[in-house]
């Protein structure tokens, strides 16, 4: 079908392709064939040299023969002749052999001995490149095998000539020199026999590499010539086929018409489908038929009702053009249904009517802003009805946020073609004010001038409220309703240029709650928090007009006092803060006691920029709390020192297990009863290679603040299953370990797999092995805890509560199956026997622990009367400096072995039993 299908002129140009191959076909194998030529010259080049050289040869034995029979100097000269054409042919092939050669030197030698002129490149190419190849390789062989030969045959013409001219060739002289000839040629003849039979055969094997490589480039170039047909014709196919599909697949109905009779020659699917009628149906049909109304007339746009079968019908749009088919002038009729359009512009005329009744208000104003018209929204937005707005200008009830009227640069933003968006405070009926996000653009007329505007405009007071209470919350803290870090930093930087420009003071507060992680870890973080806000409104509550308070860490508060003649003025309310944060506040059932530590540093004495002010009152505050607590500090450069230490600490902690200066000393625990040592408490140490030993005070909290004690713990627990390894290498008692394992250690997933892995890779039983915990540890990991407390009893492992009675305590941790042992604190024991409430405190824990099947152990035994109280009030184990101090390895190995009695006089130490 012609609509269908492409011309057949384009033929020609489509397989054009073709013909161009066919060409490169016969070029390729006519090059091959060239090349063929060329090398059968080369080869018939280098078969004459080979046939001069031989027959050269030949002659000069002749030659050389009759020259010494006769002693003829024509004999001398033809024999000089032919070996000239030898020596020049060696010459020639070692000179090409070396690959650096003069062309036209080589080229005048082999003339010179009777080579053809045609085949002395040939010689020279085969020479040059094919010195290696097949059969030529074993010729040249055999060639250079008679080069010694050859030359003795001069050697023999000179003995020759010599001899002549003296007149002393004899009968004799003749028939030796005769015989050294035919011996040189019987070397020479069978050599060049083979010479030239390697050259035949070499000549033979090229011409079947010739004719196979150009059979085998014919038969690829006729493979690829017929498969790139193939593609080609394919691609035709294809082509009709798709010309075809995108003409039954276009989205619009195509119909070609003949020009001259007005009848339909082709139509596509949907033209079938619109119409209703067949293919068939359609074919030689008149194109006028299919048309309700107007029906197009010759080229041009055209709208009508296409008529869909039965009495409906469709609105169209008709694009007509006139093409040529061959000698035939054809319509082709492009048929867009225009239903979608018609309802569009349906939709418009019902969006026009309901901008009227959006939310937003409307006003539509002519060029001179004068106002034509507007919508409901914008009477109930502003109170302003139409008749109060209509010929005023809109821009007049409308100011910018600073209260300035709108500037020029809008107008120009909307003359030159934008649209402008802004904020606006609007003015309504009744004189207020409110915040109005406006949109103005315009409408042209067809010369492009400004002919109406339309301004579009939403009341944003409830978003303001919202930005500014987000606004809040970016600069606040979220808990305590006080100045974030950022806030109180820009705060402070104000603070500081007006104190600058008074030449007044500044000064910085920074507060932290002593204690404050007991209370959180024994009530619940909610409590905390609770905690948090009543410090924060005492804190609040005593400060004055130019005073700003912030909370810039979990217990961590700042004060900003401005308006000062010295910073020593600060102190007046840290005091106060003292004071109202150490009295007692109640936080829903429960009242909690805090204090706090204090540290300030002013400007412009200690800083002059926010974060040196803040840092520096941090480190007065870590003075004052390390010091005393419930105190405050002003800061000095040795504190910033002493801060710069706790850095290096830390960045030094971080490396001290890869660098192995972590190590275990232990504390033994003995039966009170006998001096036997029955347990030993493991004790970390650390040996830092510049500062000496590093108190566990100091880098214990250190690690758990930097999130390594985790790391720690595994070392300390492994570490101490290989000891007990070794001690049962070693044949020591088997004595029972105690360690400290922190809270964190507790809760992670994997902690009571890694003890029983570490306790089976170093062949240790479970129950030698004693876990100590303090009571906060327990309360802070609740029902984590539970389970951990579970998996160890099951494991065998025992644990003990570690400084026993001076948490928060719950006594419902002691029914945990694991908790085997309680450690009577050092506090407690110090006092006794003297003090009743120490005495009476540790029989309570003693008679606690027995009714609940415990053992005790007391810590901190340095006198006997301590010793004594304690055995008779019942309790059979502790550990002290009464016994001995924490012990290196060694020290400790000496103990524990058999017949080794320290002690002092009322109390021996023996070593346990095997």
């Amino acid at each position: 079908m012609p609509a269908a299908v492409p011309s057949l002129s384009s033929l020609p140009r489509r397989l054009l392709p073709l013909a161009w191959g066919l060409a490169a076909v016969i070029g390729l194998i006519l090059a091959f064939t060239w090349g063929a030529l060329q090398v059968q010259v080369a080869l018939a080049g280098f078969l004459n040299g080979e046939s001069i050289w031989s027959k050269a040869q030949k002659q000069a034995v002749i030659d050389l023969r009759n020259y010494a029979a006769s002693g003829s100097p024509a004999d001398l000269a033809a024999y000089r002749r032919n070996y000239d054409i030898l020596r020049i042919d060696r010459w020639t092939r070692d000179v090409v052999a070396t690959g650096d050669y003069d062309r036209a030197a080589v080229a005048d030698a082999l003339v010179q001995v009777n080579t053809m002129q045609s085949a002395v490149p040939g010689v020279i190419f085969m020479l040059d490149h094919f010195a290696s190849g097949p059969y030529m390789e074993e010729a040249l062989a055999a060639w250079r095998s008679v080069d010694r030969q050859v030359a003795e045959l001069d050697t023999i013409a000179h003995e020759l000539q010599a001899a002549h001219a003296r007149g002393a060739m004899d009968p004799a002289s003749i028939a030796r020199q005769q015989a050294r000839i035919r011996a040189l040629n019987d070397y020479i003849e069978p050599r060049a026999k083979v010479f030239s039979q390697e050259v035949a055969h070499g000549a033979v094997w090229m011409g079947r590499v010739l004719y196979s490589t150009i059979f085998g480039a014919t038969c690829l170039a006729t493979l690829l010539w017929l498969w790139m047909a193939r593609r080609v014709l394919a691609n035709v196919r294809g082509t009709e086929e798709r010309y075809r599909l995108l003409f039954d697949r276009a989205p619009d109905a195509i119909v070609m018409v003949d020009e001259q009779g007005g009848r339909i020659l082709d139509a596509n699917h949907k033209a079938v489908e619109w119409t209703g009628r067949g293919q068939q149906e359609l074919l030689g049909m008149p194109f006028a038929a299919l048309f309700e109304r107007g029906q197009p007339h010759g080229e041009g746009v055209t709208q009508g009702a296409l008529r869909s079968g039965g009495e409906s019908s469709r609105p169209v749009e008709t694009q007509s053009s006139l093409v040529r088919w061959g000698e035939r002038q054809v319509r082709q009729a492009i048929i867009r249904d225009i239903s979608e359009r018609i309802s569009l512009e349906q939709e418009r005329r019902i969006a026009a009517e309901a901008l009227a009744s959006i939310a937003e208000g409307v006003i539509i104003a002519d060029a001179g802003r004068r106002v034509l018209s507007i919508n409901a929204a914008h009477v109930a937005i502003t109170g302003l009805s139409l008749q109060e707005m209509l010929g005023r200008r809109f821009d007049e009830t409308r100011r910018l946020p600073d209260d300035s009227p709108l500037p020029p640069s809008v107008w120009e933003t909307l003359e030159a073609g934008g649209n402008w968006l802004g904020e606006v405070h609007s003015q309504r009926a009744d004189g207020s004010v409110y915040p109005e996000l406006l949109s103005i653009s315009v409408i042209r007329d067809m010369d492009e001038r400004v002919q109406h505007y339309v301004a579009v405009f939403t009341n944003i007071s409830t978003t303001k409220a919202n930005q500014r209470r987000l606004e809040h919350l970016a600069t606040h803290d979220p808990l305590t309703g006080l100045a974030n870090r950022a806030e109180f930093e820009r705060q402070c930087a104000l603070a500081l240029n007006t104190a600058d420009r008074e030449h007044g003071a500044v000064a910085v507060l920074f507060i932290d709650l002593d204690a404050f992680k007991v209370v959180n870890d024994s009530y619940s973080h909610a409590i905390g928090d609770r905690l948090l806000v009543h410090v924060a409104e005492r804190i609040s509550r005593d400060l004055g007009e130019h005073d700003v308070a912030g909370r810039i860490g979990g217990d961590e508060f700042t004060v900003l006092i401005g308006k000062l003649v010295s910073r020593e003025q600060a102190s007046t309310l840290a005091q106060r803060l003292l004071a109202v944060l150490g009295e007692p506040m109640k936080v829903g059932e429960y009242e909690v006691a805090l204090s706090a530590s204090i540290g300030i540093a002013g400007y412009p004495l200690d800083g002059s920029d926010p974060v040196t002010l803040i840092a520096n009152a941090d480190a007065a505050m870590y003075a004052a709390k390390t010091q005393e607590r419930n105190t405050y500090r002003f800061y000095s450069p040795m504190m910033q020192a002493d801060a710069r230490k706790r850095l290096a600490l830390a960045a030094e902690l971080r490396q001290a297990l890869a660098r192995g200066e972590f190590r275990l000393v232990y504390q033994p625990s003995v039966d009170l009863r006998n001096g036997k040592v029955v347990a030993v408490e493991a004790l970390l140490r650390w040996r830092h290679p510049a500062r000496g030993e590093v108190s566990p005070a100091e880098f214990i909290p250190m690690a758990e603040k930097l999130g390594l004690i985790r790391h720690v713990d595994d070392w300390v627990l492994q570490a101490v299953a290989r000891q007990m390894r070794q001690w049962d290498a070693e044949g020591m008692p088997p004595i029972r370990v105690a360690v400290n394992i922190s809270a964190g250690s507790y809760g992670a997933p994997h902690f009571v797999e890694d003890v029983r892995r570490w306790l089976v890779a170093e062949q240790v039983a479970p129950q030698r092995l004693l876990l100590e915990i303090t009571e906060g540890a327990i309360l802070r990991l609740g029902d984590e805890m539970e389970r951990t407390m579970n998996a160890l009893h099951a494991l065998g492992v025992g644990v003990a509560i570690d400084d026993f009675g001076t948490g928060y305590s719950s006594m419902a941790y002691l029914k945990l199956p694991a908790i085997a042992f309680l450690k009577i604190d050092k506090s407690f024991v110090d006092g006794l026997p003297g003090s009743s409430h120490d005495a009476a405190i540790v029989e309570a824990m003693l008679a606690l622990s027995k009714r609940l099947g415990l053992c005790a152990i007391a810590e901190g035994i340095e006198t006997e009367a301590q010793h004594e109280f304690l055995l008779r009030a019942g309790c059979t184990e502790g550990q002290g400096y009464l016994y001995a101090r924490a012990l290196e390895v060694q020290e400790i190995e000496r103990m524990l072995r058999p017949g080794h009695r320290p002690g002092s006089a009322k109390l021996r130490l023996v070593p346990p039993a095997h």
